[in-house]
Parts: C-alpha cells; sequence; structure tokens
C-alpha cells in the first residue's frame, strides 16, 4: 500500500492543469480519493528524456505522492530526481492544446516541448 509520506518532491499543478487533470479522471472513472495523475520521465525523445502523464487508479507502493487541488500526483523514485521543482500548465493556442512543462531542472530540450535534457 502507498504511503503519503511526507515528499521528497515537489510538483505543481496549475489550477488550468488541474481542470483537466479531474475532466480526464472523471472520464475515465477515476476517483480522487485514490486515483491521481502519473507524472513520470522515461528514457528516449529526442532530448534524452521525455515525460509521461497517466491516470492511474491507485499509486504504487514506493511513489511519492503529492497533493494537489483535488486529486494527487504520483511520482516514481526514478523520475522524482529529474522533476522536483516542476510545474505543469495546460495551454490551448492556434497550434493545438496540452499539457506543457516548465522544468528548472533541465539544461535543453527541443521544440516538441515534451522531451528535454538534464
Amino acid at each position: 500500500m502507498a504511503t503519503s509520506q511526507e515528499p521528497a518532491v515537489t510538483v505543481s499543478v496549475t489550477p488550468t492543469a488541474a481542470v483537466e487533470v479531474k475532466r480526464f479522471m472523471e472520464q475515465e472513472g477515476v476517483t480522487e480519493t485514490g486515483g491521481g495523475l502519473r507524472v513520470s520521465v522515461q528514457p528516449g525523445g529526442c532530448s534524452g528524456f521525455k515525460y509521461g502523464l497517466l491516470i492511474e487508479e491507485k499509486a504504487a507502493d514506493d511513489d511519492l505522492i503529492v497533493e494537489q487541488e483535488g486529486f494527487k500526483v504520483f511520482v516514481d523514485p526514478f523520475s522524482a530526481q529529474y522533476l522536483n521543482g516542476v510545474t505543469i500548465d495546460y495551454v490551448s493556442s492556434m497550434q493545438g492544446s496540452g499539457f506543457t512543462f516548465s522544468n528548472p531542472n533541465s539544461t535543453g530540450g527541443c521544440g516538441c516541448g515534451s522531451s528535454f535534457n538534464a
């Protein structure tokens, strides 16, 4: 069972992004009491790492859990080292809409907005 220990990672979700996360959770039938948004970093992408977002019903045993407004953010220990201080936003423009990441740990990236290096 996941423990809600004091998180060793700080992840912020803007109010605009929180609305979208809650909408996706509702669409997938995931409750706010146990479920949340998994934010991860995976090897790959055009700059070395890429972000992953996934709605999940519950946290994994070793996840760090960050409480947000009405939902939880789940971060695995590997990803935590790259996500500390990240801010997740949701933007809409003529080019499309989607989640964006402002990551103080990133030393570079590319134009896709979902790939970075650290």
